[in-house]
């Protein structure tokens, strides 16, 4: 494709699509002009370089959240809907992880995403800093849920980058059987493996993102009584 026919959108688009199959260690501007079938030179004529890239790409999943009306919603309803909207796009785009461990993020989409964020708390009765501290409190505790999906993701690729399917995940039932028996030395998670129920050492159980998140919106709203 000639470079005056790509558009910047056509590259971000691509390039998103490019991270959710090979994650940020297999984007490059020759994969990704593979993909456009185009020149990868073509792509420097709209974008910088593979840092300005990640950063489109990042906030061009970020502008794709759908943010709550608070005129029809309570703020813990908003709040619960946009923390899961968030760790939803954290597990389906895992390379996101990565990405805010490596780069100081920034955008429109994010910018819109976190100023409609901070008036979910503020509409609730939080002081400006309070809902600082809030929001931070929340994103910190999604991005956590997330990290060990977007580890999974990873682990997953290099393995079965590196080896037939089939191979891949025998040596994935490998690892987590090495894992097993680590765990079983230890009273507590012995007896969790044991469950005829139980899911799997590192595996967490149903419901556990729910559950930990309305804990947390629990104790901030008792914050709302202690507040000046």
């Amino acid at each position: 494709m000639p470079r005056d026919t790509l558009t910047r959108d056509q590259i971000v688009r691509t390039a998103v699509d490019l991270l959710d199959a090979d994650g940020l260690e297999g984007l490059n501007m020759r994969a990704l002009g593979k993909r456009l079938d185009s020149a990868a030179t073509a792509v420097y004529w709209h974008v910088k370089n593979k840092d300005n890239l990640v950063l489109l790409a990042t906030d061009q999943v970020w502008s794709e959240l759908t943010l709550p009306d608070l005129d029809a919603a309570h703020w813990r309803e908003a709040a619960t809907t946009m923390a899961t909207d968030l760790y939803q796009m954290f597990t389906q785009h895992p390379w996101l992880v990565q990405v805010l461990a490596a780069h100081l993020v920034y955008g429109e989409g994010k910018a819109r995403h976190d100023d409609h964020l901070l008036a979910v708390y503020e509409t609730a009765g939080f002081t400006p800093d309070r809902a600082d501290r809030a929001t931070a409190a929340v994103f910190t505790y999604v991005l956590g849920n997330a990290a060990g999906a977007a580890a999974t993701a990873s682990l997953t690729r290099k393995l079965v980058q590196a080896d037939e399917p089939a191979t891949a995940e025998q040596r994935l039932q490998d690892v987590m059987a090495k894992a097993h028996d680590v765990a079983k030395n230890y009273p507590r998670l012995r007896a969790r493996l044991e469950t005829p129920a139980a899911t799997g050492y590192a595996t967490a159980p149903e419901s556990t993102f729910e559950f930990g998140l309305q804990s947390l919106l629990d104790g901030l709203e008792r914050q709302l009584s202690t507040q000046p």
